[in-house]
C-alpha cells in the first residue's frame, strides 16, 4: 500500500487551557474581550451565509448539527467553516464548568461497501467502549460520518455536543485522521500503528495476527494461502504484512492472484469470492481478516464443492463469539476487545488532562478450531 508523506507536526493532545485571569483583573476588559469576539464570531458567520447562500440562522442551526437544515447544507456550511477556521469551539469551556460529560463515539460509513454497525466486531467493540465510559461517569454519543470525510467528526467537539471523539477505524484517509491531530482535537482511533502517524490509536498487534495466522497454516503443511481483505485499509495491510513475512520465513514467495481485496460487508464479499474462485489458482489454506469474511469464504468453497478443513484450512480474524458455534468451529485470531474499550477510554481521558498519550498495540492470540486443525 502507498504512503502519503506527511508534513511534520506535534502528537494529538487537547487545547491548552486559557491562562487564569487575575484576580484583580477589572470585569470590563472581560466583557469587551467577550463581545469582540461574539462580534468576530457573527460576522464570520455572515460570510459563510453569503458564501453558502442561505441565512445566518440556517447557518448557526447547520452547525450545531440541527436535522432542520438538510445534510447536503450542513456538509456545505461545514466545509466552509473549515476553510474560514471558524470554531464554536464550546468543548473546553464546557469541560472547564463540568457541564458535559459526553464523548462522541464515531463509526465511519462507507458507501461502496454498506458494512452495517450491525457487524458483530462493531457491535462487540462499541459495547466495550460503552461500558468503559459508563465506568467512568461518561456518557456516549453514538454516530457515524461518511469514511470519505473522516474530518466531519471534528463537529461534534466543535459544536460543544462532546469533550472528545473516539473513532472506530482509520479507512483509507490517514491524511484527515493527521489534520484533526494537527489541530489538537481530542481523538483516539481504534486501528494500526501507521508511518508518519500524528493521530493517538489503539489497536491489536496486526502484523503479528497476520504472522501468527499464516504461520498456523504452514505448519499444518499448506503452502498456497490465500490472504482475503482490502489491503488499501492500514489494519489490513498490517495483517498482510504479517502473512508476508511468515511466507518469507517459510521460503515461500506471495502470488498476488492469491490475494483478493475483499469488503467486509458480507453481501459484496461472497459476490467477489464467487466470481474470483472459478478462475483462482489452486490454493489450499485462506488467512480472512475478519470472521465475517471467513465465513463467507467458507460458503463459497462448500457450494464449489471443496472441502473445510480438508481441501482447504480457513483462519479469521477478530474471534467474534459465532466463531466458535460456526461449522465447522473456526479457527481464528482472538482480539482483545474488552480491554480495548477501557484502553480507548483511558487514552482519551488521558488527552483531556493535558497528558501525552501514545500509542498502544495490544497483543493478540491464535484460536486453533476445527477449520485449520
Amino acid at each position: 500500500m502507498s504512503k502519503r508523506s506527511l508534513p511534520s507536526a506535534s502528537p494529538a493532545s487537547p487545547p491548552a487551557e486559557a491562562a487564569a485571569e487575575s484576580p484583580a483583573a477589572s470585569p470590563a476588559p472581560r466583557t469587551a474581550a467577550a463581545g469582540g469576539l461574539a462580534e468576530q464570531r457573527r460576522l464570520q458567520m455572515a460570510d459563510i451565509a453569503r458564501l453558502a447562500g442561505v441565512s445566518v440562522s440556517t447557518v448557526s442551526r447547520a452547525l450545531s448539527g440541527s436535522k432542520l437544515v438538510n445534510a447536503e447544507t450542513r456538509q456545505r456550511v461545514a466545509e466552509l467553516a473549515r476553510s474560514l477556521n471558524y470554531s464554536i469551539n464550546l468543548g473546553a469551556q464546557n469541560l472547564r464548568l463540568q457541564k458535559n460529560r459526553t464523548v462522541a463515539v464515531v463509526v465511519p460509513f462507507e458507501a461502496a461497501s454498506r458494512q452495517h454497525i450491525s457487524d458483530p466486531f462493531f457491535l462487540a467493540l462499541v459495547g466495550s467502549i460503552a461500558d468503559a465510559l459508563t465506568d467512568q461517569g461518561y456518557d456516549m454519543l453514538l454516530s457515524r460520518v461518511d469514511a470519505e470525510h473522516l474530518d466531519l467528526a471534528a463537529q461534534f467537539y466543535d459544536s460543544g455536543k462532546a469533550i472528545g471523539v473516539i473513532m472506530v477505524g482509520q479507512w483509507r484517509h490517514h491524511d484527515q485522521l493527521n489534520a484533526l491531530a494537527a489541530r489538537h482535537l481530542p481523538l483516539v482511533v481504534w486501528g494500526g500503528a501507521m508511518p508518519q502517524q500524528l493521530y493517538c490509536t489503539v489497536g491489536g498487534d496486526n502484523t503479528d495476527g497476520g504472522l501468527q495466522a499464516t504461520r498456523h497454516l504452514l505448519q499444518l503443511g499448506r503452502r498456497r494461502i490465500a490472504f482475503l481483505g482490502d489491503a488499501a485499509l492500514p489494519e489490513v495491510w498490517l495483517r498482510r504484512e504479517g502473512y508476508q513475512q511468515a511466507l518469507r520465513e517459510a521460503g515461500l514467495q506471495g502470488e498476488p492472484a492469491l490475494e483478493l481485496a475483499l469488503p467486509f460487508e458480507p453481501g459484496g464479499a461472497r459476490t467477489a469470492l464467487e466470481r474470483w474462485l472459478p478462475q483462482a489458482p489452486a490454493f489450499d489454506a485462506v488467512v480472512a481478516c475478519s470472521d465475517l469474511l471467513a465465513l463467507q469464504a467458507i460458503h463459497t468453497l462448500r457450494a464449489a464443492g471443496r472441502r473445510v478443513p480438508e481441501d482447504v484450512a480457513v483462519v479469521g480474524y477478530d474471534d467474534m463469539p459465532l466463531a466458535a458455534y460456526c461449522d465447522p468451529p473456526l479457527s481464528t485470531v482472538h482480539q482483545p476487545v474488552a480491554e480495548a474499550g477501557a484502553e480507548l477510554v483511558a487514552t482519551l481521558m488521558a488527552q483531556l488532562r493535558g497528558e501525552r498519550s501514545p500509542s498502544r498495540t495490544l497483543g493478540v492470540s491464535l484460536i486453533v478450531r476445527r477449520s485449520a486443525a
